[in-house]
């Protein structure tokens, strides 16, 4: 992994923590100390949590990739904030997509289940492999027509499950 995008890749996941705590929750940055989680986010009482997963992109990019686990569900509780993280001298905004773990979950693990059965290029058989990608707008994915984009700036999904 080249320096820059781990940089990146730690970045996005304190601007996903800090746009939490600027919503009035706690959040803190898991530092690569909880396999599945990157950002533990509560409410101020600490009654009610959910885990988040950041994947990191470059707004203009056309997909971006988010793994094999992405085809878990992690239940109700769980999300992937895919993050959209601008070159520093970019005139770009940031972009978030936020989507819940069996969303994800369905849309990738049926978008690869497709991809293998469908012949490659020459007419060959896909070998299956670990990487999962997340067609980004306005693009949609090939073989199922997901579109993320209803799942922009969805902060709102996450503050669902830390106030009821």
């Amino acid at each position: 992994m080249s320096k820059e995008k781990s940089t990146r890749g730690n970045a996005s996941q304190f601007f996903v923590a800090g746009e939490l705590c600027r919503r009035g929750y706690m959040a803190v940055v898991t530092l690569g100390n909880s396999p599945n989680t990157d950002v533990l986010c509560s409410n101020i009482e600490g009654t009610r949590s959910v885990h988040i997963q950041v994947k990191t992109f470059v707004p203009g990019n056309r997909t971006c990739s988010v793994g094999k686990r992405a085809e878990i569900n992690f239940g109700e509780n769980f999300f992937w904030v895919l993050a959209g993280i601008p070159e520093p001298d970019s005139d770009s905004r940031f972009v978030y997509y936020i989507i819940p773990s069996p969303v994800m979950a369905e849309y990738v693990a049926e978008g690869h289940r497709r991809w293998l059965e469908e012949p490659g290029r020459d007419g060959q058989k896909h070998k299956d492999n670990a990487v999962r990608i997340v067609m980004l707008p306005p693009r949609t994915a090939q073989f199922t027509g997901w579109d993320i984009s209803e799942y922009e700036d969805r902060w709102d999904l996450i503050e669902e499950k830390l106030n009821t």
